[in-house]
């Protein structure tokens, strides 16, 4: 062993007493299969520790003794050259003084930070084959990633994605999440609730940022977004070329919703006078989605080839984090609404693609679901108007016909509703209203 029995039995009792504080309540389901390891993964800072104790809380709350409920951050100084003997070591002392709950098979162990300790898989696939255990799992970092913590796992894990703050959790953070439905909301309960839609597009939905001024928001923001890239991406994978790199990142968030061309990337890097193989950009990408900064969406289409030598569009994890990399003084509200509306998809647990008809029509999102219909939805500020929502109507009518079993609809955030008629298939919604559905 590397660490003291005494150090260790410190950090069980003082892990059994914790009391995390008070905590926004995070709208995420939990897998129903029996037997796995749940694996809470999602980009930093996004509020997976805090996940973890929630789940914790609630279990308390319904009865179960604090015995039964140990949360272990193992990112702690005291314990730096932990093993995974020390781990185990720590485990077994817990079962040795709560052996009722052990045998009764009532305990769960949530291991927050697992990847510090090498070797943490062996010790997590013992406790899972000796059974009588529930376990949480969460972790980050340049050695691995928190979507690696399931895949090491080999198969015995769920994963459960944790995004910064959804629109409604933001509301709920800032005391003002609405009781009811939006349709019988006074008029200006509607214009405080939109207010505040505009508001989210812009500060975004990172825990630490709610309420945050402007400047310091850019700070806490920027410093996110250089850890992750420092330590997620060029540590990790050690890149050889930071400078192309950090390129690639700029132009992904600044140009949220844009297509990922390769060779328009390749040749801008090259004229100025950096040089960069056209797969080292795909690497690039790919790293940078493997830590959650960007999300991408491929073209949806049956052929697996068609969907590699497509486009794929790029988003940022936040809305938040689009102002960080605009330089151009534009909003970019429709943007940063259509990056909200992705990551609402995914918080529901949709695959996403995005459609390119024969005609050439692009709709936003076509959105799969497993038991479900799938949604067609197109994003668009205006409801009315101009030539941007005449292209938009008409490329979501033409999508429709394509896909006559999705549920097409037109989400805009302007919450005034069309005057002009739109074709009968198609559902408009207005972005607040459509934010706040249950999932």
């Amino acid at each position: 062993m590397t660490i003291s029995p005494d150090l260790l039995r410190l950090k069980l009792a003082e892990s059994l007493v914790l009391e995390p504080g008070v905590l926004t309540r995070r709208d995420i389901q939990l897998p129903g299969i029996r037997g796995k390891a749940f694996a809470v993964i999602g980009v930093r800072r996004g509020g997976k520790t805090s996940f973890l104790a929630q789940l914790r809380n609630d279990r308390l709350a319904a009865g179960h003794p604090r015995g039964s409920q140990l949360l272990l951050s193992l990112e702690d100084e005291r314990l730096a050259g932990m093993t995974v003997t020390d781990l185990g070591w720590l485990l077994e002392e817990h079962a040795r003084q709560f052996p009722e709950l052990r045998a009764a098979k009532g305990t769960t162990i949530y291991l927050d930070e697992v990847q510090t300790i090498p070797g943490w898989e062996g010790l997590v696939r013992r406790l899972m084959d000796q059974g009588g255990v529930e376990l949480f799992l969460s972790g980050s970092s340049a050695k691995l990633l928190s979507r690696e913590v399931a895949t090491s796992l080999r198969g015995r894990a769920m994963e459960v994605l944790v995004h910064p703050f959804s629109f409604r959790e933001a509301l709920r953070h800032a005391g003002a999440e609405p009781a009811g439905a939006i349709a019988r909301m006074s008029a200006g309960d509607r214009v405080s609730l939109d207010a505040r839609l505009r508001r989210y597009l812009v500060d975004g939905g990172f825990p630490e940022a709610q309420g945050a001024t402007a400047r310091d928001r850019t700070a806490l923001l920027g410093g996110y977004v250089d850890v992750m890239v420092l330590r997620d991406v060029i540590e990790r994978h050690a890149v050889s070329n930071p400078v192309a790199l950090r390129w690639i990142e700029r132009q992904l968030l600044a140009n949220p919703g844009g297509a990922f061309s390769v060779k328009k990337h390749y040749d801008s890097l090259r004229s100025q006078g950096v040089s960069v193989g056209k797969d080292t950009l795909h690497d690039y990408l790919a790293h940078l989605e493997d830590a959650f900064l960007v999300r991408t969406v491929a073209m949806h289409s049956a052929s697996e080839r068609q969907r590699m030598v497509n486009p794929r569009k790029a988003y940022p994890v936040d809305p938040g984090l689009i102002p960080l990399f605009e330089r151009s003084g534009r909003t970019h509200q429709g943007r940063a609404l259509e990056t909200a509306v992705l990551l609402e998809l995914e918080r529901r647990g949709y695959g996403v693609s995005y459609v390119r008809t024969a005609e050439g029509f692009e709709v936003d999102f076509l959105a799969e679901r497993a038991g479900d219909a799938p949604l067609l939805i197109q994003v668009c500020l205006e409801s009315e108007g101009n030539d941007t929502w005449e292209r938009e109507l008409r490329a979501l009518d033409a999508s429709a016909a394509h896909f006559p079993e999705a549920r097409p609809f037109l989400v805009t955030l302007d919450a005034v509703p069309p005057r002009r008629p739109m074709p009968d298939r198609l559902t408009w919604a207005p972005a607040a209203s459509w934010l706040l559905e249950e999932m």
